[in-house]
């Protein structure tokens, strides 16, 4: 018998050619818009439940902290991670409004909003899109497999194509480092591009 070990590292080994193959492209086209989007002053808003939280505020803490190297702060926020605001919320509008009233908040048109489920079936998320898509942010998703209706709302979607909840965290955790490095990559470039341009 497979030990759990064994049967994990398969679960997870299965998946990666077809998400190698539809990520890729993918996560640089991200990093480049969402670098513009935010060397230009716009914001990122990122939300999910659960583990999905998690990613969230992780994303959100490489890009005002750093992933690597040191450069200027990004604006970003986890919306999970707003304790006062989500509760208050969920006590007087409902849980599914959590992230949707943060979104009508703080979104601004042109700004960038990537949702996390593992499902692509939280009530919460679907609501965030839509409040997303209706005040002109960017709307993207990593999910699970697709088809699932949060890709469905949102302008692009990664779908990480494993059945299981686990292996569909741990290749977002990848996504969202790759997502940041391709960030900063852009950031860096266009800064020394400007930095030649003023000497």
């Amino acid at each position: 018998m497979d030990a759990p070990l064994d049967r994990h590292l398969r679960r997870l080994s299965d998946a990666l050619p077809a998400f190698r193959h539809t990520a890729a492209d993918r996560l640089d086209r991200w990093g480049d818009d969402l670098a513009r989007v935010l060397v230009d002053g716009g914001r990122l808003l990122v939300a999910g439940n659960g583990g999905s939280a998690a990613e969230a505020q992780h994303l959100t803490a490489e890009l005002v902290g750093k992933l690597r190297d040191d450069r200027r702060p990004l604006s970003a926020i986890a919306l999970s991670a707003e304790t006062s605001s989500l509760t208050a919320i969920g006590n007087d509008y409902g849980y599914e409004e959590v992230f949707a009233r943060q979104v009508r908040a703080h979104g601004r048109p042109g700004d960038v909003l990537l949702l996390l489920s593992t499902s692509g079936r939280s009530a919460n998320l679907l609501r965030a899109a839509r409040a997303g898509a209706d005040a002109g942010l960017r709307c993207w998703a990593l999910t699970g497999p697709a088809p699932n209706p949060l890709a469905g709302l949102c302008h692009d979607a990664l779908a990480v194509p494993s059945p299981d909840p686990q292996v569909v965290q741990e290749l977002h955790l990848v996504s969202v480092h790759v997502l940041c490095g391709s960030v900063d990559r852009v950031v860096a470039g266009r800064f020394a591009r400007v930095g030649r341009a003023a000497s």
